[in-house]
């Protein structure tokens, strides 16, 4: 039934306005009936006139609660100057004028008007009406409604103000975490093309370089490196068009890690390394499985940046590649003979920064520094049952 109300109040508003101030009259006018009729001292019309009065000033509640406030309360101290006994039901006028003004105003000048009102109806009980000898229903009990009317308007606006800071707070963190999911979108979008850009123009440089040095000496080798040139760099055009074109879309793609290279794509990469002149082993340890598309392509990706800074830092001219399955894990271990002239870390570069992002965000660790023996390692330990499977790293 309140639902009910709330729906029909809504679409009419000023028919509920109505219906609401006939009611609130009726209640007030009932009130004073009772009241005139156990006092016959107590005079009629003032009464059901100053009921009439107080009632209409309610039509204005809403906008100009202070006055309003004044209305009433003159009014139901006339009432009570008259002989009527302040029941809840006479003073109906003044409790709902306490009500809104509580609701829409601030605190102090809620509890003010109730202090007023308060004072107002201790004077006329004591030196007005003439009910002197009952303290309790002259003034104890008007004031107390007052009062519990001022709490009621007061606790409404704090729970109302309390509804509006949490409705601000939440918009606030859907706006920090609209921009947290931008930050790691941009993240994402950064070590992608720094994978394909990296590493297949490392391998174009040296190819052509190397294609340089042997172009006197042996030039049938050169010309062969020059004709494997063209495969780097397509293989470069095609995984940067794949990436641009993920940004390009409008909605996310059913899998959105489609286009992405994956472990089965390591015989390539090999291929490719060995056309730049970097030989490359790979080592694979236990039962070979087919990782999630998350993994696969994270460890790709790590499996490329370390064998790009091989080529761009090394001193050498091969590179070993693990791959180590366990039941809950797979270990990728990337070593060279030689130790880096200088490391990704070391020249402001993102290599091993790139490799450690991808390897904290599927939950996995990363390690990269160098040997005893010499040389130079990065292994990664992925977990095979990742938390976030499936979602983007």
């Amino acid at each position: 039934m309140n639902t009910s109300w709330r729906r029909w109040a809504a679409s009419r508003p000023t028919a509920a306005e109505a219906v609401t101030l006939v009611l609130l009259f009726a209640i007030t006018t009932a009130s004073v009936l009772v009241t005139w009729a156990v006092l016959s001292d107590a005079a009629l019309w003032p009464g059901v006139a100053l009921t009439v009065v107080g009632c209409a000033a309610l039509r204005w509640r809403r906008t100009r609660t202070v006055p309003v406030m004044a209305v009433t309360l003159l009014c139901v101290l006339a009432e009570g100057a008259f002989g009527y006994l302040l029941t809840p039901g006479v003073m109906a006028p003044l409790l709902v004028a306490q009500y809104h003004l509580s609701v829409q105003s601030r605190r102090r000048t809620t509890w003010n008007s109730a202090c007023v009102a308060v004072a107002g109806i201790v004077a006329t009980g004591f030196f007005v009406a003439p009910f002197h000898d009952s303290p309790v229903l002259v003034v104890v009990n008007p004031t107390a409604w007052v009062l519990l009317s001022a709490a009621l308007g007061s606790y409404v606006r704090v729970r109302r103000e309390y509804g509006a800071a949490r409705a601000e707070h939440a918009v606030r963190e859907r706006e920090a975490e609209a921009h947290r999911r931008v930050i790691q979108e941009r993240m994402r979008i950064a070590r992608e093309l720094h994978d394909v850009v990296a590493h297949h123009l490392t391998l174009a440089d040296a190819q052509a370089g190397t294609a340089a040095h042997l172009a006197r000496t042996h030039p049938d080798q050169a010309l062969d490196m020059i004709a494997r040139l063209p495969q780097t760099t397509s293989a470069a055009l095609r995984e940067l068009k794949a990436t641009v074109g993920l940004l390009r879309q409008e909605s996310d793609p059913e899998d959105g890690l489609a286009p992405a290279p994956g472990l089965r794509d390591l015989s390539e990469l090999v291929d490719t390394c060995a056309a730049a002149g970097l030989a490359v082993t790979v080592t694979v340890d236990g039962d070979a499985r087919r990782l999630p598309p998350v993994l696969d392509l994270t460890a790709y990706r790590i499996i490329q940046e370390a064998l790009t800074n091989v080529s761009k830092h090394a001193a050498t001219r091969s590179a070993a590649v693990r791959l180590a399955y366990t039941p809950h894990y797979v270990t990728l271990t990337v070593t060279n003979d030689a130790s880096p002239a200088a490391s990704s870390d070391s020249t402001g570069g993102f290599g091993l920064l790139t490799m450690r992002e991808r390897a904290t965000a599927v939950g996995g660790t990363f390690h990269a520094g160098h040997r005893p023996q010499g040389g130079f390692e990065v292994a990664c330990t992925l977990p095979l049952e990742s938390p976030d499977e499936g979602s983007a790293p």
